[in-house]
């Protein structure tokens, strides 16, 4: 049988990118990039961990802010080259920003992109700036 990890279109740094979606509601909270580590480790600790490009290393989803994302469901896309992630979005905020979701600017109008979901908490707050 041939290794699952390898059935993945892994791209040319050998990411893959992730979308992290609600298992409940069906919100999509995230996209985020992996590689073959953090996509073994995710599935082993039914815990979303990623790649983080710009600090080079893992990123476990969390890990400052308490807000894990625990993985009730993975799928790939028909090319491979995208992965869902279903969770149980703990705490209720996925975004740095101390939003539910990442995707909380829309385009009105056709020309601007305005903040249109709440902030929960204030990220200060939860990172300890």
């Amino acid at each position: 049988m041939t290794d699952w990890l390898e059935q993945i279109s892994w791209n040319g740094e050998g990411l893959v990118p992730v979308i992290s979606q609600d298992s409940a509601t069906g919100k999509v909270l995230m996209m985020a990039w992996m590689n073959r580590e953090s996509l073994q480790i995710t599935v082993e600790t039914k815990r979303a961990v990623f790649f983080s490009r710009s600090r080079q290393r893992l990123w476990r989803k969390g890990e400052e802010s308490g807000h894990v994302q625990e993985v009730e469901d993975i799928r790939i896309d028909c090319d491979t080259d995208v992965i869902l992630l279903k969770v149980i979005q703990h705490g209720d905020i996925a975004c740095h920003t101390g939003r539910e979701s990442c995707f909380y600017k829309q385009l009105q109008d056709g020309n601007q992109w305005v903040d249109v979901d709440p902030v929960i908490k204030n990220p200060d707050e939860i990172y300890n700036k």
